[in-house]
């Protein structure tokens, strides 16, 4: 086996592997699922933290106050998806299908 048969060979190996590194990573149909499970989690922990942006009255307010600065970035886009977001029954039920 030559040099060259030995290159091609190696790189139809990594063409191959990174072929399934994108696909798995970007492209996959669970990617979306994973994705929309990550936001639904980062939802929930923030409407936790700030439930007074949306007029809920929380008795831990005063302390978690204090993630603010930590959270900034994520709080505006956050405020901006809660409003705009259609109810969380539509979006579930999408999920599977209904």
């Amino acid at each position: 086996m030559g040099i060259e048969t030995r290159i091609r060979v190696y790189r139809e190996v990594v063409e191959k592997w990174f072929r399934g590194l994108y696909h798995g990573m970007v492209s996959h149909p669970a990617y979306e699922k994973i994705e929309n499970a990550a936001e639904d989690s980062e939802d929930a922990f923030l409407l936790a933290c700030f439930p007074d942006a949306f007029g809920i009255p929380s008795p831990v307010a005063y302390y978690t106050a204090e993630l603010l600065p930590y959270l900034a970035e994520e709080f505006g886009q956050w405020e901006r998806r809660m409003w705009d977001r259609e109810s969380t029954l539509e979006r579930k039920g999408k999920q599977y299908h209904f």
